[in-house]
């Protein structure tokens, strides 16, 4: 499955297939998120916390693209990434894209 952020793929003419996503609504345990917060006091990169959203971009990848392959897709175009906090130490991200068959 390829993932591109382009609006075609060059040589080929594309079918689109539709829009797909990928959603996942990630927690850090609270001794991590204690943690992080006096991080804060003193400054720098939380790195649980980065930790945390970039295992969720994947968890929402891996989602979007399984949704792509039941459609019957090759290709995955114009993929976004998009986040949101949804509680203290918690945010849900999304991967969405569309799904494209090639000719």
């Amino acid at each position: 499955m390829l993932l591109l952020n382009i609006d075609y793929v060059p040589g080929k003419e594309v079918e689109p297939l539709g829009l797909v996503k990928g959603t996942v609504v990630q927690s850090k345990n609270v001794g991590k998120d204690f943690m992080a917060g006096m991080k804060t006091l003193v400054g720098g990169e939380i790195t649980g916390y980065t930790e945390m959203l970039t295992e969720a971009r994947q968890i929402a990848t891996k989602r979007m693209v399984d949704e792509a392959t039941a459609l019957g897709a090759d290709a995955v175009i114009n993929v976004r990434f998009g986040s949101s906090a949804v509680m203290q130490g918690a945010a849900e991200v999304i991967a969405y894209g569309t799904a494209v068959k090639l000719k």
